[in-house]
């Protein structure tokens, strides 16, 4: 009797799991997703990637900003290669800098976008040409951003 009632129980607990929303917070960008984290306050966003020694092909970083404004990042301190791309208020596609290097010594060059953005989303270097992403694509964004500072 005891085996008739636990296999109803974990099949229903195996269902639940299965059905649960995943908490980890994720952007699509032509079709594809990735994990995602959030950079919403200065502090965050200044210390972005630095000193990581890999990034999944499947992870990103997502800069989240207060305002629409010229955006210029630079790779001070962060140790692997990356694609940036600056979206608008509208998470439209506006501007890409692509394969960008690590900075191996001081003045690190900046890279900035083309247009104002509001969001900016650092991926592993060749992820942009990869999925074909081309300026005008939508950024959906999953997951609570939380307060933007």
């Amino acid at each position: 009797m005891k085996s008739l009632l636990v296999a109803p129980l974990l099949f229903a607990i195996t269902a639940c799991a299965a059905a649960a929303p995943s908490s980890q917070p994720s952007v699509t960008l032509h079709g594809k997703r990735f994990t995602t984290e959030f950079a919403t306050t200065d502090a965050t966003r200044a210390r972005g990637l630095m000193m990581r020694t890999s990034l999944a092909p499947d992870h990103s970083m997502l800069f989240v900003f207060p305002d629409t404004d010229q955006r210029s990042f630079w790779m001070k301190n962060t140790l692997i290669p990356l694609d940036i791309l600056y979206f608008d208020a509208d998470r439209k596609l506006v501007s890409m800098q692509l394969d960008v290097p690590p900075c191996k010594a001081d003045p690190c060059a900046t890279y900035p976008s083309n247009a104002p953005a509001r969001y900016v989303l650092e991926l592993p270097a060749g992820t942009a040409g990869r999925i074909y992403a081309t300026p005008g694509d939508e950024l959906t964004v999953e997951g609570n951003v939380g307060k933007v500072e």
